[in-house]
């Protein structure tokens, strides 16, 4: 009978343990105020569908080598265009979309 009693006692303490060190791990990867929560993800991935939809529709831009990212509200542009042109157009586009804060336009020049 106290053999049952000392291995529910020992599986009681690992249990603790275990729980103990997920916890530790987890914590010390938990989002800080830097960091980005689940929420902005999602927002910031619904801004990142809305650009690459204007680009697509837009007219005067030349959207098939652009690649957008977007963090905290800013979107990143990167990838080559044909022109200067396409470059400023595709920043205005992207500019003029709800959710978007600002644009960092990395895009490349490349003549075709």
């Amino acid at each position: 009978m106290k053999t049952i009693q000392l291995l529910k006692t020992a599986g009681s303490i690992a249990c603790v343990a275990f729980a103990l060190h997920v916890n530790a791990q987890t914590s010390s990867a938990a989002p800080s105020s830097a960091s980005e929560t689940v929420g902005q993800h999602i927002d910031d991935g619904t801004v990142t569908t809305k650009v690459k939809a204007e680009l697509l529709q837009a007219k005067d831009v030349k959207s098939t080598h652009i690649h957008v990212k977007t963090r905290k509200g800013v979107v990143w542009l990167t990838g080559t265009v044909p022109s200067a042109d396409d470059k400023a157009a595709a920043e205005k586009v992207v500019a003029g979309v709800s959710g978007v804060d600002s644009v960092k336009n990395r895009l490349k020049v490349v003549a075709e």
